[in-house]
């Protein structure tokens, strides 16, 4: 969160006229293990209130198991809630989590059948496969990095990337997810994985900047992020429950 999406936006600058200021309140966490995400998640409110003491325009929810590991169709519990903790706090704001940006991502793309790369244990990558079943994705394939601590997920190579999901069954898929967890970095390798493989790809960080300007009320749209911010998809209107807007 820290990272990648600031470097969409940034990119995004440099094609058009909005700037913007980032902000931040962290959950801790250091193993992603179930307790820890549990934990993690229980923090969240603390943090929606810390940021909208900055009278934030909107928030995001940057751990994406965190969300899908607390139960299926979690993710609008979460926007919604934390929606509602900013403006008691009297900064309301839009909250978008990393969870349901990639949700609404592959369905902005119309996609149905997907492949995916996670950082997490196998156990967590396929709770991840059952919450986007549920959401209505048949998940053609996954690979699971198991990569225990944070940090690490951190400090894995981007480069690497492309070849893990070229290994995928992915032919028939419909969009390729690179990194399905916003800390493991991929922005760099989005253009070459899409040039490889022949299909889209998103990562959990690409659908959370897209949300963030959507819920904005701005063209979603970014050079070197991909399919996704290319410009196709830029007035796609938010839906539903996706985004508590208030």
């Amino acid at each position: 969160m820290e990272t990648e999406v600031p470097a969409i936006l940034r990119a995004r600058e440099t094609i058009a006229p909005e700037r913007f200021t980032f902000h931040s309140s962290r959950m801790r966490m250091t193993h992603v293990t179930p307790e820890q995400l549990r934990a993690m998640d229980a923090d969240s409110d603390r943090c929606a209130l810390e940021l909208s003491d900055a009278r934030v325009d909107v928030l995001g929810y940057a751990c994406l198991v965190a969300i899908m590991s607390m139960g299926l169709g979690y993710h609008r519990v979460s926007e919604s809630r934390l929606h509602e903790r900013t403006a008691e706090n009297g900064g309301a704001a839009p909250v978008v989590t990393s969870a349901g940006a990639l949700v609404h991502g592959l369905r902005t793309l119309g996609a149905k059948k997907i492949a995916l790369v996670a950082p997490y244990m196998r156990p967590l990558t396929q709770t991840v496969v059952e919450y986007l079943t549920h959401e209505g994705f048949e998940v053609l394939d996954y690979e699971a990095l198991e990569i225990p601590d944070n940090l690490d997920v951190a400090a894995h190579d981007p480069a690497l990337l492309p070849d893990i999901a070229r290994a995928l069954d992915y032919e028939e898929a419909d969009a390729v997810v690179l990194s399905a967890c916003v800390q493991m970095p991929s922005l760099g390798a989005i253009d070459q994985a899409e040039q490889l493989l022949g299909k889209p790809v998103v990562s959990a960080a690409v659908c959370t900047a897209h949300q963030l300007l959507r819920a904005l009320d701005l063209p979603a749209v970014a050079p070197g992020a991909g399919h996704l911010l290319s410009g196709g998809y830029a007035e796609v209107p938010i839906l539903g429950q996706e985004v508590a807007a208030g």
